[in-house]
């Protein structure tokens, strides 16, 4: 990237030390793509609890497999719609947490 490539030399000539230089303009420059990188293993985390059934773990899965093998729609939504606002909801934490976190010069304005 450009950008981060100019911002190093202005904060190499200005004498910045290494540390100084991450803190102050790497991790800024990187905060949206780590926290994009945290929040999409989430959110498939959240998915794969409810395969937890098949092992016997419970959880938002154990509703979805019994409507399946008793072909009940009431059933496999009663599991599924919860993990779906489960998802929903970390999904807009994390929305959330990138405007707080990321320096409002970096951030993508929405339409």
């Amino acid at each position: 990237m450009v950008l981060s490539r100019y911002l190093m030399a202005l904060a190499q000539a200005l004498g910045l030390p290494p540390m100084a230089r991450l803190r102050l303009i790497e991790l800024p420059l990187a905060y949206r793509s780590i926290l994009a990188g945290v929040k999409t293993s989430a959110i498939i985390n959240i998915g794969t609890a409810t395969l937890g059934a098949l092992i016997g773990a419970g959880g938002y899965g154990q509703p979805i497999l019994t409507g399946i093998r008793l072909d009940d729609i009431g059933l496999i939504l009663q599991g599924a719609i919860p993990a779906a606002v489960l998802a929903l909801l970390v999904q807009g934490l994390f929305e959330l947490a990138e405007r707080w976190i990321v320096p409002k010069g970096l951030q993508v304005k929405s339409r």
